[in-house]
C-alpha cells in the first residue's frame, strides 16, 4: 500500500505542532475527545435538520479502551463518521477543520433569504470546538503509531487511516460494524524524561477526563475492572476460610455532562453549590457568597464564581497565582486565566464559560482580544456589584470578607497609581475613632462636623497605639472622627486616594490640619509665639538639622511635644520604606518638626532653665526630641545617651 505525504508545506510543520504548540502532553486526550464530540453533534444536528428518524441523542456516547499488554488506548464515538474523502481533507491536511468547514457550510446553506438566515442562526448553536484542526495531531506527542478507522453515517464501507508521524499516512478499506470513529494509539515506551505509560493508567485517564473534559455533553464511558470479595465459605471447626476475591468489569461514566453553571439558578441548592465549590477548588469550608451569572450579546458567557470564606494559607505570597478556570463550550482550556480577574479580585475563584473566546491554536491559551477584554470587565462589575449589594444588605457578611480579603482591596486603591480607586473606593472599611467600629468612606463624609475641610486618619501598630497618639487630641476635642489605619499600607493607599467626594484626606501628623482659630485664639497664639521664640530657635539649632523647624503646637492638649511632618512623606511611610531591603535612612526620611505644647508646664520650665543657662538647653531639647521619637513608635539613635540625659535631670532635680 502506497504511503502518502501530508498536504502540508513540509515535515516540519507537523513536527513543529507536536513539539511546539502543546505545553502538556496530556491535552491530547482533550482534543481526541474533543473530536468525538463534534462529530456526535454533527450526527445530531443532521438528524434535527433533516429530520431523521432514529436519531436520539441519548444514543451517543465516547468509549474509552486500554490494552495494557499491546500499550494501546482508543477513543471511539458513534457520531458522523468520515469517508475516505474525509479522511484525505481533514487528516492528510494539516491545520484544516472538518468541523469549521462543516459549521461555515451549514451557515450558508438555505436558498431563500429567509432559509439562509434560519440557518445561519442554527450555526451559531452549534457547539463546535475543533476550529483549527490541529488537535488531532497532538496525539503524536504520546504515540508511535496512529490508526483511525471510522465508518460515515449512510456508507456502508469503512477505512482505516494510519500514520506515524510526518512520514506520511495510508488508507485502505477496512470493515466496521457501526457508523463512527475510532481513534487508536500506541503509546510510546516510557523513557528516562517521560513516563508515557501513565496514559494507559486508568485512574490517570479518569482524572484527566475529570478535568479537561468534564462537561462534554454526551457520556464518556469505560470499562473498568473492579474486585469484590466472595462470601467466605464454613470452616470444618465453624471458623470462617481465607476470603475469596473476584474480579469483574463494570462500565463507568466518567463525566458529568451538564455543567452546574448551564442548568437554572432556581434549580440548584445552596448544598450543590457548596459542594461543588469545595471538591473543584479544594476547600474545606463553604464559600461565603456565590455568583451565578449568564450573559448574552455580542460575547456571551457563563460565570460561576465564589468567595472563599477565608484567605487562603497562601495568598498573601508570591506563590499564589490568581484566575478562573476557562471553559470553551465545556471543556476546559485554562486552570487559571489570570486575565479574566484585575488582581484586586484575585481572591475570587470559580469558572467561566464562553464559546466566543478566541483561543490561539493549541487552545491552550488566550488571545488577547475585545471578547477577553470584554468578559474581564463584565466579570469585574458583576463581583463589584455583589460586593455593593452585601455590604449594604448584610454588614455582618460584608465585614467577614472584608477580614480576610480587604488589605487586597486597599492595594489595588495604590497599586498601578491608583488606577482602580473610583472601583473600589466604596468597597473600603477603616476603623472609626468615634464608633471603634469599620466604617466606609461614605459613611464617614455624611458626618463630618460643620466646618471640617479634610477627612482625617491615622495609621499605626495597632487601633489601642493609634489612639493613644499625641496627634489625634485636638481633632478628638472638635468633634472630627479619625479614620484608624493597621496595615503597612494604608498610608500610601490613602494618600493615593488623595480625596472622596472632595474631601481631602488628611494625616493626623501632618503639619498642617486645616482647623480653623477664633481671632483671640490666633492672637493668644502669635503672642506665645513672640514670647519663646529665642528658645524656638535654640531648640532647633541644638537638634543640629534633625527638624526643619521648633514651634509651639496648636493640636496638643495634654503631652509636653510631638512630632509632626511636612512634604510629600510622612512619618509613618519612613517607617515603612525603612523597613524594606536596602533602603538607605536619608531617602527614607520625612521632614520632621518638633511640636511643643504651649499650654504644657515643660514650655515654661524650659523657659527657666534658657533664662538661667542658654546652653542647658542643649540637653533638654535632645531628651524631648528623643521623647517625641519613641511616642512615633521610631528609633533614637542613641538610647545610652538618651539613658544618660534623663538618669542626669534626675539628678538635678533630687
Amino acid at each position: 500500500m502506497a504511503k502518502k505525504q501530508f498536504k502540508a508545506e513540509s515535515k516540519r510543520l507537523l513536527d513543529l505542532m507536536i513539539h511546539s504548540i502543546y505545553t502538556h502532553k496530556e491535552i491530547f486526550l482533550r482534543e481526541l475527545i474533543s473530536n468525538a464530540s463534534d462529530a456526535i453533534d454533527k450526527l445530531y444536528y443532521k438528524g434535527l435538520t433533516e429530520k431523521i428518524s432514529g436519531i436520539s441523542k441519548n444514543d451517543f456516547s465516547i468509549r474509552i479502551a486500554v490494552d495494557k499488554d499491546a500499550r494501546l488506548l482508543s477513543i471511539s464515538d458513534n457520531g458522523i463518521g468520515m469517508a475516505k474523502e474525509d479522511m484525505e481533507s481533514n487528516l492528510g491536511t494539516i491545520a484544516r477543520s472538518g468541523s469549521l468547514l462543516f459549521k461555515n457550510e451549514e451557515a450558508g446553506a438555505g436558498e431563500t433569504d429567509k432559509e439562509k438566515k434560519a440557518a445561519e442562526k442554527a450555526a451559531k448553536n452549534i457547539d463546535i470546538i475543533g476550529q483549527f484542526g490541529v488537535g488531532f495531531y497532538s496525539a503524536f506527542m504520546v504515540a508511535d503509531d496512529i490508526k483511525v478507522t471510522s465508518r460515515a453515517f449512510g456508507a456502508d464501507t469503512a477505512w482505516e487511516w494510519a500514520s506515524q508521524g510526518a512520514e506520511g499516512y495510508t488508507i485502505r478499506e477496512t470493515v466496521k460494524d457501526e457508523v463512527g470513529t475510532e481513534v487508536a494509539l500506541t503509546i510510546k515506551v516510557d523513557t528516562d524524561e517521560e513516563k508515557y505509560e501513565d496514559f494507559l493508567n486508568v485512574y490517570r485517564i479518569r482524572s484527566l477526563i475529570k478535568r479537561y473534559s468534564d462537561y462534554i455533553r454526551y457520556p464518556i464511558k469505560m470499562d473498568i475492572e473492579k474486585t469484590r470479595t466472595l462470601e467466605a465459605p464454613e470452616g470444618a471447626d465453624g471458623e470462617g476460610a481465607e476470603p475469596k476475591y473476584e474480579t469483574y468489569i463494570e462500565e463507568e461514566t466518567l463525566n458529568s455532562m451538564v455543567p452546574l453553571w448551564k442548568r437554572p439558578k432556581s434549580k440548584i441548592t445552596e448544598e450543590e453549590y457548596a459542594d461543588f465549590y469545595k471538591d473543584k477548588f479544594a476547600d474545606f469550608e463553604d464559600p461565603l457568597q456565590v455568583i451565578h451569572s449568564g450573559v448574552e450579546g455580542v460575547v456571551s458567557y457563563d460565570a460561576l464564581l465564589f468567595i472563599p470564606a477565608r484567605a487562603p494559607y497562601n495568598y498573601y505570597t508570591k506563590d499564589f497565582e490568581k484566575g478562573l478556570q476557562l471553559y470553551s463550550s465545556g471543556v476546559m482550556i485554562m486552570d487559571k486565566a489570570a486575565d479574566l480577574l484585575p488582581d484586586y479580585f484575585g481572591f475570587v475563584k470559580g469558572v467561566v464559560d464562553s464559546q466566543d473566546l478566541s483561543l490561539n491554536i493549541s487552545r491552550e491559551m488566550l488571545q488577547h482580544d475585545r471578547q477577553l477584554r470584554a468578559i474581564e470587565q463584565r466579570v469585574e462589575k458583576k463581583i463589584k456589584s455583589e460586593l455593593e449589594s452585601m455590604l449594604a444588605s448584610d454588614r455582618e457578611k460584608y465585614e467577614k470578607f472584608f477580614d480576610a480579603f480587604g488589605l487586597q482591596l486597599k492595594f489595588g486603591l495604590y497599586d498601578n497609581f491608583g488606577a482602580a480607586k473610583d472601583t473600589l473606593k466604596d468597597l473600603v472599611l477603616y476603623t472609626s475613632s468615634s464608633e471603634k467600629k469599620l466604617v466606609t468612606f461614605g459613611e464617614y463624609a455624611a458626618r463630618m462636623v460643620e466646618g471640617q475641610k479634610y477627612i482625617y486618619y491615622a495609621t499605626g501598630e495597632s487601633i489601642e497605639k493609634i489612639d493613644k497618639m499625641p496627634q489625634t487630641e485636638l481633632l478628638k476635642d472638635k468633634g472630627c472622627e479619625i479614620l484608624y489605619g493597621t496595615e503597612q499600607v494604608d498610608e500610601f493607599a490613602l494618600k493615593m486616594m488623595m480625596a472622596y467626594d472632595g474631601k481631602e484626606f488628611k494625616s493626623v501628623s501632618d503639619s498642617d490640619l486645616g482647623i480653623e482659630e477664633s481671632e483671640e485664639e490666633k492672637k493668644k497664639a502669635e503672642e506665645q509665639a513672640e514670647n519663646y521664640a529665642d528658645l524656638l530657635a535654640a531648640v532647633k539649632e541644638a537638634l543640629d538639622g534633625k527638624v526643619s523647624d521648633v514651634r509651639l503646637s496648636k493640636r496638643l492638649k495634654s503631652h509636653p511635644v510631638v512630632l509632626v511632618s511636612a512634604g510629600g512623606i510622612s512619618l509613618e511611610m519612613e517607617k515603612v520604606l525603612r523597613q524594606m531591603p536596602g533602603a538607605e535612612n536619608e531617602q527614607v526620611k520625612a521632614e520632621r518638626i518638633l511640636e511643643i505644647n504651649a499650654n504644657h508646664a515643660i514650655l515654661s520650665a524650659l523657659g527657666k532653665a534658657f533664662e538661667a543657662d542658654k546652653e542647658s538647653v542643649k540637653g533638654y531639647a535632645g531628651i524631648l526630641y528623643d521623647q517625641a521619637l519613641l511616642m512615633e513608635g521610631l528609633p533614637i539613635e542613641d538610647p545610652v545617651a538618651f539613658s544618660n540625659a534623663v538618669c542626669g535631670l534626675i539628678e538635678k532635680t533630687v
